[in-house]
């Protein structure tokens, strides 16, 4: 086989994604081109070497308890976002169902001026483990950017239960020029840059926290 053939195959087997590439540098700075093998679904690395004990055993350490009814047949993880929680102390959890259900003035929810907050997030990873994941959190007040939220939340492999995620305490900007429309964007991603969810949404700050319903 030439030179042009073997250049014609590499090509074909990047498109069909049964090779990857990732570039790295050696210690003296130069960068090669290091060949990866196809990325195989969990479902069936789990399946290879299955009569091996040790091998068997050492996968579990590995991976952790993998819930085999969350693996599908594709190499691509799946992670949904079932909702997020708001919690403030001495008042009731607020859970919001993703994506959210603005009310009357097209907020998706109203927070007091001054008080403590915190958002908890649950979700789900089916497929297989995803890597990396973080979400992002960008809010802006008449067009400026005014946060721009970034959390690290690790690497998550499948299973049936729902994942709890809690960022840390944060206060609402106090004073009466805080208070009044504001608009975010909500995003999770993950190491490889695909994109889980992607939301854009609008909130409120005001003088006194909304009516509860009962």
């Amino acid at each position: 086989m030439d030179d042009k053939e073997k250049e014609k195959e590499k090509e074909e087997k990047k498109h069909d994604g049964t090779e990857n590439e990732e570039e790295e540098e050696d210690e003296e700075g130069n960068k090669r081109t290091v060949v990866l093998g196809p990325q195989v679904p969990l479902k069936e690395q789990l399946e290879l070497d299955k009569d091996d004990e040790s091998l068997r055993r050492w996968k579990e350490q590995l991976l952790g308890q993998v819930d085999t009814e969350q693996l599908g047949e594709t190499a691509e993880p799946e992670v949904k976002v079932l909702n997020l929680t708001i919690l403030s102390p001495g008042r009731p959890d607020l859970v919001l169902p993703i994506p959210f259900q603005p009310d009357d003035k097209g907020y998706a929810f109203a927070l007091k001026d001054g008080s403590p907050y915190s958002f908890r997030f649950s979700f789900i990873v089916s497929n297989n483990i995803v890597s990396g994941l973080k979400y992002t959190n960008t809010v802006w007040k008449t067009g400026v950017r005014v946060e721009n939220q970034k959390m690290m939340l690790g690497t998550f492999s499948p299973q049936l239960e729902p994942y709890v995620y809690e960022g840390e305490e944060e206060t609402t900007p106090a004073g009466i020029f805080a208070r009044g429309s504001y608009s975010a964007k909500l995003k999770f991603v993950d190491d490889d840059g695909k994109v889980y969810l992607e939301m854009s949404y609008y909130f409120e700050i005001r003088k006194e926290w909304p009516a509860t319903t009962q």
